[in-house]
C-alpha cells in the first residue's frame, strides 16, 4: 500500500489562489461506470445551456483530452502556460503527474469561466487528488476489485475508500447494488455528515440512449439521479436529459466506428460489460479482437471470456504501456494455451487483425485503445 495525501494538490491550488472554489462541482467515483456517468451528466448540463467543464482520466492519445470545457479541449498554449505556472509548486510538494493535471484542470475551468464542472475521481476516492473539491453532488457508481496494489483486495475496504468523497450536508449517490457494500458506503457517508441517496438495484434508464450495452442503462439511471439532486437553478429539465442521453457518445467506451469497435475494458467486470454491449450490437461475423492487457490486471479470466465471444484473438503489446506494467507475451501464451495469435509488433498486429474480419474489436487497456486510435487515420479524439 502506498501513502496518499491531499497535501501536494492543496499546495499547488493554494499557489494558484484556489481556483477549485470558483465553480460548483459534480464529483463522480467508482470502479466501473464513472466515465460514462461523467459524460452523461456533462452532456445534459451542456444541453441545458450551461458552460460546463469535464475532467476525466486517463487520456487515450493526447493529454489535453482530460480538460474539456464547452466541447473544446484546453488550448495547447494554455496548457503549457499552466504547467509552467505550477512547476515550482509541483517540485516543492513532490506532486505526481495526476495531482499536477488535477490542479491544471481546476485552473483552466476557472479561467474559462465554467458555470459547473464534472470531475471524475482518478483512483480510490478519499485521498484522490480530486477530493479537494466541495461538490454539490457526489456519486459512487459501482465497486469491483481494481488497482488492488493501491486499494487492497477487500471489496469492503475499496468501498470505504470510494465513499470517502462524501461531504457534509451534500448528497452521496450510491449506484452499487450489493447490499453489504451499500451498507459500508452509507456508513462512511453518514459519518461524514452526507445525505445518502441509493439508486434502486432494479433502476434502469428506459428511453433512447446513445451508449451501447445494458450496463449503460444502469449508468444512465445513476446519472439521472445525480442530476435530479442538483439545486433548482442547475437542475436540467426531463427534456434536456432525454435529448442529451440519446446523443451521448464516449471515445473508447464501446466506441463503434465503421468496422472498428474500441473499448477500454481493463478488468473482468469491464470485459463482462463490453461483451454485453457486443451481444446487443449483434455484429456481422467474423469478429476479430486485438488485445493487450497490463500485467498487473487479472488477465487470465479476461482472455477466456474474450476468446469465447469472438472468432479470433490477436495478442500484442501497446507501445505506450510503461515497461514495468507491460505484460510478458511468452508468459501469457504459456498460461492460456495456443488458441491465440501473437504479434508483439503493435502496428503489424493492427494490420493483421483486419484480415478477413467483418468487425474488429480493440480492447484491454487505455494504452491499447489509444495507441490504435493514434495510428488509424482520422480516429484520434482531438483530430
Amino acid at each position: 500500500m502506498i501513502e496518499w495525501s491531499l497535501r501536494p494538490t492543496q499546495a499547488i491550488l493554494e499557489r494558484l489562489g484556489h481556483p477549485e472554489r470558483q465553480f460548483p462541482v459534480v464529483h463522480v467515483g467508482g470502479t466501473n461506470g464513472k466515465g460514462s456517468v461523467c459524460h452523461l451528466v456533462y452532456r445534459t448540463l451542456r444541453q441545458a445551456g450551461f458552460r460546463v467543464g469535464l475532467y476525466t482520466s486517463p487520456h487515450l492519445v493526447d493529454v489535453r483530452e482530460r480538460f474539456i470545457a464547452d466541447e473544446r479541449p484546453i488550448p495547447e498554449d494554455a496548457f503549457s502556460a499552466w504547467v509552467d505556472a505550477i512547476l515550482p509548486a509541483v517540485e516543492e510538494s513532490g506532486a505526481s503527474f495526476f495531482e499536477a493535471t488535477t490542479a491544471v484542470a481546476f485552473a483552466d475551468f476557472a479561467a474559462r469561466g465554467v458555470d459547473i464542472a464534472v470531475i471524475e475521481v482518478g483512483l480510490g476516492g478519499r485521498l484522490d487528488a480530486t477530493n479537494v473539491v466541495e461538490p454539490l453532488v457526489s456519486v459512487v457508481t459501482q465497486i469491483a476489485r481494481d488497482h488492488t496494489d493501491y486499494l487492497g483486495e477487500s471489496l469492503a475496504g475499496i468501498a470505504r475508500e470510494k465513499a470517502g468523497i462524501a461531504k457534509p450536508d451534500r448528497p452521496l449517490i450510491i449506484g452499487e447494488t450489493n447490499p453489504d457494500l451499500v451498507g459500508v458506503m452509507a456508513e462512511v457517508a453518514r459519518a461524514a455528515g452526507a445525505r445518502v441517496v441509493t439508486v434502486a438495484p432494479e433502476a434502469r434508464y428506459g428511453q433512447p440512449l446513445g451508449l451501447y450495452g445494458p450496463f449503460q442503462r444502469r449508468n444512465a439511471a445513476i446519472a439521472k439521479r445525480a442530476l435530479e439532486e442538483l439545486p433548482s437553478g442547475l437542475r436540467p429539465s426531463d427534456e434536456c436529459v432525454s435529448q442529451a442521453f440519446a446523443a451521448t457518445s464516449i471515445p473508447g467506451r464501446f466506441d463503434v466506428r465503421g468496422k472498428w469497435i474500441f473499448d477500454v475494458a481493463h478488468n473482468s467486470n469491464g470485459v463482462d460489460a463490453m461483451l454485453e454491449a457486443l451481444a446487443e450490437l449483434q455484429p456481422r461475423r467474423p469478429v476479430h479482437a486485438l488485445v493487450a492487457i497490463l500485467r498487473d490486471k487479472d488477465w487470465r479470466p479476461m482472455l477466456r471470456k474474450l476468446r469465447h465471444a469472438v472468432d479470433r484473438v490477436w495478442l500484442t503489446e501497446p507501445p505506450t504501456a510503461p515497461d514495468e506494467r507491460r505484460w510478458n507475451l511468452s508468459e501469457v501464451v504459456a498460461a492460456v494455451g495456443p488458441d491465440f495469435l501473437v504479434q508483439s509488433d503493435f502496428e503489424r498486429a493492427l494490420q493483421d487483425v483486419q484480415s478477413g474480419a467483418a468487425r474488429v474489436l480493440v480492447t484491454g487497456s487505455f494504452h491499447t485503445v489509444g495507441d490504435a486510435l493514434a495510428r488509424l487515420p482520422g480516429f484520434a479524439p482531438l483530430g
